[in-house]
């Protein structure tokens, strides 16, 4: 039992025996004298009256006197009776105290069995735990054998549907060869008939390809000299030229005293090609290198830079070529494996450029086109001359201006526009001289070269000028 429900036991049966005790009646009630008249002593044998109230005051108190030790006595009675009950209480109180101790002993007892069996109960219950894990796995391991069982039933029922299929197959196979021995067998005699009937046609048939060969050779021929004397129509020029071009972006230093030595700058024009190697044909006004008619020297550059591609496919450029031809025409050569990754057409030279007598004009890298007559000067041979009063705009209001290309009713590059009158014939890439790209270009001296190319430009006649 519990320490400390056998204190509570304990406690209310001493409370309940003092709320049970009558304390009043313990204590004897000693009888109130009533005091002694003064005149009593005094009090004459005559006066009857007086004496027999007297005497019954006395036999009052004498009745209360008497009432009042029966009441003392009961009270004595009574306090015996709660002094035995009192030593019984004592008793019992021993015994419960005794109880309490073995009771509190047998408790520590119970504790300990408890915490033994406790601990008993927590090593039962992992051990119950890793049963149990044990148990689920298990039960999924079994569901997951279930499953491939399941599968591997499926999968064999499937493989056993076509093995059947295959026999079926199979047997059909084997009739269809049969079959197929006896036409191989009929086909055998009829292959050596045609063999020998071959033979003869083979004959008759090299005597005719000898004579197609020479037959198609001769059309290819004049099919070429067809597509090469039909015009081609100015707006499928320029439309082709808007799918085939190509932007160079270019940028150069130097120190000037006054305003900014930065020259930034972008243009637009094509790949052509000789047949020997690609280029990329640029005006020198479009570019770092202007070639100009002017008494100012030059400032060389200190650092030139640029790239070139269609984006996002992109190569850095690195240098620039000045053509014999004309000073102000600059070439950018152009690797094949860029051109490939490019995707564009690259335009041939015109072998025969007056073959029309009208050109397609095309300005500011697509800005506007226009076809126009041309003429040729017998006093420049390598340019010829744009009538610009007969031009016939078909896309923008344009002035023809250096850097213009030029192109032929065939499709070809005739060349491009050094003035606004003039247009070189761009038939080879001889160059003369190479300006290279890079961080640090003071030691080409590039202001002498250009002051070079000013120089060639003075001796050339006026109107190329």
């Amino acid at each position: 039992m519990n320490r400390t429900l056998l204190l509570i036991i304990v406690d209310f049966l001493f409370l309940n025996l003092i709320a049970l005790t009558r304390w009043e009646k313990a204590e004897p009630t000693h009888p109130r004298q009533l005091p002694v008249p003064e005149m009593a002593g005094n009090m004459l044998p005559h006066d009857s009256d007086l004496v027999e109230l007297m005497r019954l005051s006395l036999a009052d108190e004498q009745k209360v006197r008497e009432q009042t030790s029966t009441q003392l006595q009961a009270a004595q009675a009574e306090i015996q009776s709660k002094g035995q009950n009192l030593a019984q209480l004592q008793a019992s109180r021993a015994q419960i105290e005794s109880a309490l101790t073995t009771t509190q002993q047998n408790v520590r007892e119970l504790n300990n069995q408890v915490a033994a069996a406790a601990q008993e109960t927590s090593v039962t219950k992992e051990h119950l735990a890793q049963i149990q894990r044990q148990l689920e796995e298990k039960q999924a391991e079994a569901e997951r054998q279930r499953l491939q069982i399941a599968a591997l039933a499926q999968q064999q029922s499937e493989a056993q549907q076509r093995i059947e299929g295959l026999n079926v197959k199979v047997k059909v196979a084997e009739q269809a060869q049969s079959l197929l021995q006896s036409n191989l067998d009929e086909a055998k005699q009829q292959v050596e008939a045609e063999r020998l009937e071959r033979q003869k046609v083979m004959a008759q048939t090299d005597q005719l390809t000898a004579g197609v060969g020479q037959l198609a050779q001769k059309s290819g021929e004049i099919a070429q000299e067809i597509r090469s004397n039909q015009p081609i129509n100015a707006n499928t020029l320029f439309s082709d030229f808007l799918s085939n071009r190509v932007t160079a972006k270019l940028s150069a230093y130097r120190k000037v005293l006054i305003g900014s030595g930065n020259h930034v700058g972008e243009t637009k024009t094509v790949l052509v090609t000789d047949g020997k190697a690609i280029y990329a044909l640029l005006h020198a006004s479009e570019t770092p290198f202007a070639v100009t008619i002017t008494e100012e020297k030059p400032v060389d550059w200190e650092r030139i830079a640029g790239d070139f591609g269609r984006p996002p496919v992109t190569a850095p450029i690195s240098e620039f070529q000045f053509l014999a031809l004309d000073p102000r025409l600059i070439v950018i050569q152009v690797d094949a494996d860029l051109v490939a990754r490019l995707g564009v057409k690259v335009y041939k030279t015109a072998l025969d450029p007056y073959k029309f007598p009208e050109a397609v004009l095309v300005s500011h890298g697509g800005a506007g086109y226009g076809e126009v007559t041309f003429q040729v000067d017998s006093q420049t041979p390598r340019y010829v001359r744009m009538d610009n009063r007969l031009i016939k705009h078909l896309i923008g209001e344009f002035t023809p201006t250096a850097g213009d290309l030029v192109f032929a009713k065939t499709g070809e590059l005739i060349g491009i526009m050094v003035n606004s009158d003039y247009c070189a014939v761009v038939d080879n890439f001889l160059s003369v001289k190479t300006i290279k790209a890079g961080d640090d270009t003071l030691d080409q001296h590039t202001g002498k070269l250009i002051a070079e190319m000013n120089s060639r430009l003075l001796r050339l006649p006026s109107r190329l000028q």
